[in-house]
């Protein structure tokens, strides 16, 4: 899908890209990510409809991770099958519950993030796309978590070998705006020449 509310291009040719309101279920790009609970089985939001689109094939997938590590803890990923999804992976990743805004918090939430994208690369994997992690029911405020989440993708890309392409398909307006100030704030930050940011009118 090409349509976007706006783009940082790299100096390298890697892009980082957002959109919404979407569903990040109908996303084509190679992998996706669910913001998953720990017990990686299911649930609300994001990770309910990824496996009520993707099929028993991930909660299967799924099963025997756990049955092999226990429970996933918080800022670590694990990848298996799309199923039924257009996307053909899915990386699973746990984001922290919000007490407050604690320094652990937002580092757990950079490491969901540096997570994804380590095992998506390991995987050969060119383009990836998130969702908004730990902004639903885990209660983390969005400007904060968009903020956190731009800047460790933007971080993370630049050792990858693979990724070429990554996308935040976000939920609703809110949340895309919030995403989006955040990567202009961020490409203002960022050496001259480094990145351009652009924002489709």
């Amino acid at each position: 899908m090409s349509d976007f509310l706006a783009r940082l291009t790299f100096a390298d040719g890697k892009t980082l890209e957002f959109q919404g309101p979407a569903d990040i279920t109908k996303e084509t790009t190679e992998a996706i990510v669910n913001a998953a609970n720990s017990s990686l089985l299911g649930g609300g939001g994001v990770d309910g409809a990824i496996h009520h689109a993707g099929g028993p094939s991930i909660l299967q997938e799924c099963r025997r991770i756990v049955s092999k590590i226990g429970t996933l803890p918080a800022g670590k990923a694990v990848i298996t099958t799309g199923g039924r999804l257009p996307a053909k992976y899915v990386v699973h990743t746990v984001g922290p519950v919000y007490g407050g805004g604690a320094q652990r918090e937002a580092e757990t939430l950079a490491s969901c993030y540096r997570a994804s994208v380590r095992i998506a690369d390991d995987h050969a994997i060119r383009s990836l796309a998130f969702p908004s992690i730990s902004t639903g029911a885990f209660g983390y405020p969005v400007h904060e978590a968009a903020e956190i989440a731009v800047r460790t993708i933007v971080e993370a890309l630049q050792g990858c070998a693979h990724i070429v392409h990554v996308r935040f398909v976000l939920f609703d307006l809110a949340t895309c705006k919030a995403y989006v100030q955040a990567a202009e704030k961020l490409a203002q930050q960022l050496p001259a020449n480094s990145a351009i940011f652009y924002l489709q009118h």
